[in-house]
């Protein structure tokens, strides 16, 4: 396994009651006794990272020990399918046209012993999995049923700071947020209090979350969110984000722990025929609430609007790079990489002269550019009618500027602001622009709890 460096480490465990235990590892011994329930903990201090596998000696009345135990960085990704879609899944995904190693082939190079993976395994909360019970290296049949964009992340993060990285995969194939959540946390908000909340509240957090703290980890990757977009959520869906946030924190007894997560990927929701209460629009406005959430400190997200080759497939390929841009986010929020753009262009403010709009953005890059050279696409602009008509949008001294023939005085402008919408607004550095609407945002409405 990989132990989180530079931070206190519990080992903890059960024994009989008032059973003494020591617990060796690097030098250290910490000794403890177990309570009246049998349960006992200690705390390694803190270490440096270290990519020397040693042994870790566990002794009361029987002994155990732990091998190849490394120290560096510890991050724990969950959600839903798009978190816990497979390496085995991701090496059959149509191959991207990309210079050097192909990503779609990475079983075939994976053997690097210095990134660890844990998979939090659903079955085995039923029936024990004598194969995958634990840590392993990430590689072979461990890895091909582990998180692509968990595994992606991790390799990212090991080229770049080149110390150990362990990765611990806890997510489950089309589930909502409120599982991820125990019921207490529910009860004891002010937003929540009263209200009937759906969705088995508790359901994955207690047997997938909770059982893994307090290990110490660097922090959290969060790939969720198409389930609670089909019930047509808002700002109810930034305050569950919260509770997970704050509770997860809490757990982890680090109130500062960084949390990264994925604004989902453009899909037909509204063509769902089940649910007519969808439309174009629900999938921005709820795009919109996610990104509410980055008022939480300590949060960053990513954008994927042209991750999706068949927009009728709700499991976007391109894994790989969704691990990247989340490393990208990781590197420069929580390792203080300053050489690193981590984010594509983030709308700041409009100014109106005439019958134009001017844009401004903040990380910016290198500069705005239109990544396949054609005029600026999905920019949608409207008078004080608040009648959006489609735009023409050209960048100007690394602003973008708005008009329409039909719009003489504009009021406000959106962009990528329907389901299908993939523009083509970047930054040199190949991130795409953030989908924004100026009018009528739903930033402003939210205020962090416990935050």
């Amino acid at each position: 396994m990989v132990l989180q460096r530079d931070k206190p480490v519990c080992i903890w465990g059960t024994a009989s009651a008032g059973e003494k235990v020591s617990v060796q590892f690097s030098g250290q011994q910490k000794q403890t006794t177990a309570n009246s329930e049998g349960k006992w903990r200690v705390y390694l201090d803190p270490m440096k990272w270290s990519a020397t596998g040693r042994e870790m000696i566990i002794a009361g009345g029987n002994t155990i020990k732990l091998e190849n135990v490394l120290v560096g960085e510890v991050w724990l990704a969950s959600g839903q399918s798009n978190m816990e879609f497979t390496m085995r899944k991701s090496s059959k995904m149509p191959r991207p046209n990309v210079a050097g190693q192909n990503p779609v082939d990475e079983l075939q190079y994976a053997k690097n012993p210095l990134i660890r993976i844990f998979l939090v395994n659903r079955k085995e909360l039923v029936k024990a999995d004598s194969l995958h019970r634990g840590w392993s290296e990430a590689r072979d049949s461990a890895l091909r049923a582990f998180s692509a964009p968990a595994y992606f992340f991790a390799r990212e993060l090991y080229s770049k700071l080149g110390i150990p990285v362990g990765v611990i995969s806890s997510a489950v194939p089309g589930s909502a947020i409120e599982p991820w959540i125990p019921k207490e946390a529910f009860d004891q908000s002010a937003y929540f209090k009263g209200k009937k909340v759906s969705n088995d509240p508790g359901k994955f957090y207690t047997p997938m979350i909770s059982p893994l703290a307090p290990f110490a980890i660097k922090g959290f990757l969060w790939y969720q969110g198409e389930t609670n977009c089909f019930l047509n959520e808002r700002l109810e869906y930034t305050h569950k984000m919260n509770l997970l946030i704050n509770r997860w924190r809490s757990d982890w007894s680090g109130k500062d722990l960084p949390f990264y997560f994925v604004q989902i990927a453009p899909f037909k929701y509204s063509e769902s025929k089940d649910k007519p209460w969808l439309t174009k629009e629900s999938l921005p406005e709820f795009r919109e609430a996610q990104a509410a959430a980055l008022k939480i400190s300590h949060t960053d997200m990513i954008v994927v609007t042209d991750l999706v080759d068949n927009l009728s497939d709700i499991h976007p390929s391109y894994k790989w790079e969704v691990g990247r841009r989340l490393a990208l986010t990781a590197l420069a929020g929580s390792y203080g990489r300053k050489d690193l753009v981590s984010s594509g262009p983030v709308f700041e403010k409009m100014d109106v002269k005439g019958n134009k709009a001017k844009l401004t953005f903040r990380s910016t890059g290198s500069g705005l550019v239109s990544k396949d050279g054609k005029p600026l696409t999905c920019f949608l602009i409207a008078g004080k009618d608040k009648k959006f008509v489609s735009a023409v949008a050209t960048i100007s001294n690394n602003t973008v500027v708005v008009s329409s023939s039909s719009v003489t005085k504009p009021v406000a402008v959106r962009f990528a602001w329907e389901e299908t919408a993939q523009p083509n607004l970047f930054n040199k550095e190949s991130l795409p622009a953030r989908p924004f609407r100026t009018d009528d945002t739903l930033t402003p409405q939210f205020k962090p709890e416990n935050n």
